[in-house]
């Protein structure tokens, strides 16, 4: 499938992976903003505010078996054709 597909899978909850990585155990799924709120629960008492409201975001199960959230796509991975879901 390619990247847009791949975006759509992610938002009905699919991981998904490329063939053409070079681990196949490596994967990317969303990550909902409002689990990231609960688990950052920081308030900013400088600015009077808290920082409860998160953007959902791109998470990478890599290699070395580390959650990174923020991933972001390179060119060759938007415009790559063997985007799979992640089983």
């Amino acid at each position: 499938m390619n990247f847009g597909e791949a975006i759509k899978a992610l938002k009905l909850g699919k991981r998904v992976a490329r063939k053409g990585w070079n681990c196949e155990h490596q994967f990317i799924f969303l990550v909902d903003g409002g689990l990231l709120s609960d688990a950052v629960g920081y308030t900013d008492a400088d600015l009077g505010n808290s920082l409860e409201d998160c953007s959902d975001a791109l998470a990478i199960y890599t290699s070395n078996k580390v959650v990174q959230v923020g991933w972001l796509a390179s060119q060759t991975d938007m415009l790559a054709d063997d985007w799979v879901v992640f089983e």
